[in-house]
């Protein structure tokens, strides 16, 4: 039985994996992490801070805020503690930190824990090659609900380097059109973002040649899909060695 925590256990996407982690019997939930301890009634004990905590799981999910990394970094190491982080909204200075702390503990990062977006990035890893040689256009396209505050998503960022991991000379992103008035240029991955309702999650790459146009697209459904695929790391990341690790590592495509 893996002892887990959660951190951001009081968030919609905390709640729902709070939910299904105390009906498995592979998990036994000793404690939660949430900027707001007393929003509901868990079965764990919820604390402010991870520095605020006498417990120490084997496992936590964090599923908070990219302002949260630092102190939840720092508790990890301290303690030996494996993570999945499925938050998103980190920039460059964040990653390299996560990297930085994966040579003490196992860490398993994603910016989306979706099985589908993770089976697009390696179709766009191994054929983006095939249509950037005969001059398709690329723009990346990605809807999300009207709660969200970053953006582009993580994820947008995920596929647009996936493209330019499979092309011979990587492309600059371009966020938006707005106040460009110089023509495309053929050196670009356009990444455009709409925020409305409640839309899960939807990322539509365009390869947009002379003749036609290719489109890509992914559409969750429901939440559940983001929670069951960070369970799924959770059981798989347990155990193993420290290191840095992806979904892709855990569904080996």
């Amino acid at each position: 039985m893996i002892n887990i925590g959660i951190s951001g256990i009081n968030g919609s996407m905390g709640q729902i994996i709070y939910k299904k982690i105390v009906e498995d019997d592979m998990f036994n939930l000793v404690m939660g992490i949430d900027a707001r301890p007393e929003l509901y009634e868990n079965k764990c004990r919820v604390f402010e801070k991870p520095a605020d905590s006498d417990i120490y799981p084997d496992l936590i999910i964090d599923f908070s805020h990219h302002s949260c990394l630092d102190e939840l970094l720092l508790f990890a190491k301290e303690h030996g503690i494996s993570l999945v982080l499925a938050t998103t909204g980190y920039d460059a200075a964040q990653i390299e930190k996560i990297h930085s702390y994966s040579s003490d503990i196992a860490i398993l990062y994603s910016a989306n824990m979706s099985f589908g977006i993770n089976l697009l990035k390696t179709i766009l890893e191994k054929y983006s090659r095939l249509l950037d040689e005969r001059s398709y256009d690329i723009e990346i396209i990605e809807k999300h609900h009207n709660k969200k505050v970053d953006a582009p998503s993580g994820t947008a960022y995920i596929l647009a380097d996936a493209v330019n991991s499979s092309i011979s000379t990587p492309k600059n992103f371009v966020n938006g059109r707005q106040g460009r008035t110089n023509p495309r240029t053929t050196n670009e991955i356009g990444i455009h973002a709409v925020r409305g309702g409640n839309i899960f999650g939807e990322h539509e790459v365009i390869f947009a040649g002379s003749s036609d146009i290719i489109e890509i697209k992914h559409t969750a459904l429901s939440k559940d899909l983001f929670a069951d695929g960070a369970i799924d790391a959770a059981k798989w990341l347990y155990g193993k060695e420290k290191g840095m690790y992806c979904m892709q590592d855990m569904f080996e495509i």
